[in-house]
């Protein structure tokens, strides 16, 4: 393998072009670390169960194996100079296992309290940031406790695992919650889980925050539209007040410090009508919001996050053009398809997935303008979404 320099920039000896950067999983956010991994010099390698997934697609290698193979991280290891994930959902003890073998700069401390809900909660709480009010429930007995201090509306997650609402249900009367005790009288049992204290939020919303240990950036506070819990479409920036737009921006400084940052972490927000900023969820890593800043920034989050995780300096992000950013889920392949010869001003971009499922992500499409508002509804007026209606 390439040798590390001996000056030291952040999380990392700073890495040479050339060097090898190991990606355990092998999905679209992997695919495009690679691909501006690959601008910088630096050699890819995968970890993931596919062969020829999107990933491998634009790598050196890949080595086929489940995230969880301690002998398949093992080998990616011994072939990378840094590792680094695209989704939280990766064995933090496995990689904790190989760090005599290779840099983790982005830890597993974040993976362990963003793999966790309470541990996740309980750190965005004690780093002066707000969350919805929430409760850890272990049992039914608890559950219903809970309710009693939060009361309807409110939100069960599981402590672990989940993602584009899977993992959650939405309880707002006494009918819902026998559904959760029949489950568990049928023998689906009741996973550890935290009860969430329902938002009355205006919008959902986001921020992107990268560092290399010791510098950190942020990237615009955009709005996110979800459709079925499936981020349909995010604009950016977010129309907010200059008060809104500095506590987002300063929270995600507090947690990217808190966590010595290393990379691109994502913050899920809300944005109440009181005007507010609540946290809802943290992913250490880029992020499907995030997918404008390609076309639309001065350097994207996908750069930002490969130089964070090499040890190189960062600059400000500066967003050139507002944009609006479309999710192509399985359904709207062949649609969106059908009009790339009309529509010029897509920025399309396709995952290489190899199979097409109802609302599996299969690309995006982004659009630079000077009217937000026009441009969500000249997409809209394709048609190529009515599904989502």
């Amino acid at each position: 393998m390439p040798s590390l320099s001996e000056e030291t920039h952040g999380a990392v000896k700073m890495l040479q072009p050339g060097a090898t950067i190991g990606i355990i999983g092998g999905g679209q956010l992997g695919r495009m670390m690679a691909l501006s991994a690959k601008y910088m010099g630096f050699r890819i390698g995968v970890l993931d169960p596919t062969p020829d997934c999107p990933t491998a697609q634009v790598a050196d290698f890949q080595i086929v194996g489940e995230y969880d193979d301690k002998t398949a991280i093992h080998d990616l290891a011994e072939k990378s100079d840094v590792l680094t994930y695209e989704f939280e959902n990766v064995d933090a003890e496995a990689i904790d296992e190989v760090r005599h073998l290779v840099a983790a700069p982005q830890g597993t401390d974040l993976l362990r309290v963003t793999q966790d809900r309470v541990h996740e909660k309980t750190f965005i709480n004690e780093h002066g940031t707000e969350t919805a009010p929430w409760r850890e429930v272990n049992d039914f007995d608890e559950l219903e406790a809970a309710i009693d201090e939060l009361h309807y509306p409110c939100v069960l997650k599981t402590r672990s695992g989940g993602y584009d609402g899977h993992g959650q249900h939405v309880l707002k009367n006494d009918a819902d919650l026998e559904k959760i005790r029949a489950r568990g009288d049928r023998g689906g049992g009741f996973p550890p889980s935290i009860l969430e204290g329902f938002v009355d939020f205006a919008f959902e919303a986001s921020i992107l925050v990268s560092g290399n240990g010791e510098q950190y950036v942020t990237f615009p506070i955009v709005r996110n539209d979800h459709r079925n819990n499936i981020l349909h479409m995010t604009i950016a920036p977010a129309e907010v007040s200059p008060e809104i737009a500095k506590a987002a921006h300063e929270l995600a400084l507090r947690l990217a410090k808190g966590f010595e940052l290393a990379g691109t972490l994502a913050i899920e927000l809300f944005v109440t009508k009181d005007n507010r900023v609540i946290v809802n969820e943290l992913a250490p890593r880029p992020h499907n919001s995030g997918h404008y800043t390609i076309e639309a920034c001065s350097i994207d989050q996908f750069d930002a996050h490969i130089r964070g995780i090499a040890g190189w300096p960062l600059i400000q992000p500066k967003l050139l053009s507002p944009a609006v950013m479309v999710n192509v889920l399985g359904q709207h392949v062949l649609p969106t398809r059908a009009q790339i010869a009309s529509h010029p001003e897509w920025n399309v971009h396709d995952y290489g997935k190899a199979q097409l499922r109802h609302n599996r992500k299969m690309g995006h499409i982004t659009v630079l303008t000077d009217d937000t508002a026009a441009t969500v509804a000249a997409l809209e007026a394709t048609g190529c979404w009515d599904d989502l209606k």
